[in-house]
């Protein structure tokens, strides 16, 4: 029998932007329930919060259906590890963030087992197979969404869903303008460019040549005066000549920029929050790349034109996605008084109203709490 105050709780996130999420949903947790158990899947930002590291998720983020196949084995390997937790109960509550493909089968796992879930960051079905819904409202308990359509998206399919607001917005304000470009050295009037390939060693491959040939024509013509690559902490990035190679957080060179070139994901959402004109991009094998234009049900990819639901970034997928054309799409950007930019700049300011309050964890815990009302 529980104590009363005593929840075993696991929280699942399969990659660091997860593992970034998910912690001060660790925080809180720890704060409601001092003496609960929180094990997790999960990273650095997780063990910081107060988590107990139960399986690292080192190497096992893929994004694409060719890239993904390279991880089945690691992936299978995990889902029967935590099929086993699961049947021998022990959890309360599993908490999955993010990471649609592998969390839709633990939810699944452990729906069968008893266990309560509460998804954090509902899968993308809006983009593509929308049927699986059906499935993800069979394995889950309550689904917290981030963006603002998602909701009555959810709710249209039969899933039950809570907008909880996105949790960039809970993060502490990042650095001024000034401070961010005086931390990196970068003079008055210095035009800066900053380029983010990804986190992901296969983003980093197909996206890191034409971003960095882009970034070589804009310094090469005068449209700007330096280019900071945010860099993993093992990334590997060949012949950076004139590209400086910055490990610093994503907020401060977003703050310094005075335009990004960002390959497609969360990291477009914190430009917009920083309200950095930016290009949006992306590459994936082309097998998935056809799976994907087969399968997908809306007009954008970028988080920043789904939110705002009109185009307010460019973006240039694919076999668009050339030095040449990155380097057109970005000119522009650096000029501050040109109509592109201050168009642009006016739609990011829509996004930001869009996203929410602050306090997206908080209303987590509280969910979880619902959930975990018999074991209080």
């Amino acid at each position: 029998m529980l104590q009363r105050g005593t929840p075993r709780i696991f929280v699942s996130a399969g990659e660091p932007s997860g593992d970034l999420h998910a912690a001060p949903v660790v925080r809180a947790l720890a704060e409601r329930y001092p003496g609960g158990t929180i094990e997790a899947l999960g990273g650095s930002h997780m063990e910081d919060a107060g988590a107990t590291i139960r399986y690292p998720m080192e190497g096992l983020a893929a994004f694409g259906v060719v890239e993904v196949v390279t991880k089945i084995r690691a992936h299978y390997r995990l889902l029967r590890a935590l099929q086993a937790d699961f049947r021998v109960g022990r959890y309360d509550l599993a908490i999955l963030v993010d990471y649609p493909g592998f969390h839709l089968r633990v939810a699944e796992a452990a729906h069968r087992a008893s266990t309560k879930v509460l998804y954090y960051i509902a899968p993308q079905l809006w983009a593509w197979r929308p049927e699986r819904a059906r499935r993800l409202a069979a394995a889950v308990d309550r689904l917290a969404v981030v963006l603002p359509f998602e909701q009555q998206f959810f709710n249209g399919l039969g899933v039950r869903s809570d907008y909880v607001g996105h949790p960039l917005v809970d993060r502490l304000a990042g650095p001024t303008r000034q401070d961010a470009r005086t931390r990196l050295g970068i003079p008055a009037g210095g035009r800066t460019l900053a380029i983010f390939p990804g986190s992901r060693s296969q983003e980093i491959r197909r996206l890191w040549k034409p971003f960095r040939d882009a970034a070589y024509q804009l310094l090469r013509d005068g449209s700007c005066d330096r280019v900071l690559v945010a860099g993993t902490a093992d990334g590997v990035y060949p012949d950076p000549d004139g590209l400086e190679i910055v490990r610093e957080d994503t907020a401060t060179l977003l703050a310094a920029a005075d335009a990004a070139l960002v390959k497609s994901g969360t990291t477009t959402l914190e430009a917009a929050l920083a309200g950095t004109p930016m290009v949006v991009a992306y590459k994936v094998h082309q097998l998935s790349w056809k799976v994907f234009q087969r399968l997908r049900t809306v007009k954008w990819v970028s988080l920043v034109n789904l939110v705002a639901d009109r185009e307010v970034v460019p973006e240039i997928l694919q076999d668009r996605a050339s030095a040449d054309e990155l380097a057109a799409q970005l000119r522009p950007l650096l000029d501050a008084a040109d109509p592109r930019t201050v168009h642009q700049k006016e739609g990011l300011a829509l996004v930001r109203e869009r996203l929410g309050q602050a306090g997206a964890s908080n209303r987590i815990v509280a969910m979880a709490g619902e959930l975990l009302a018999p074991c209080d």
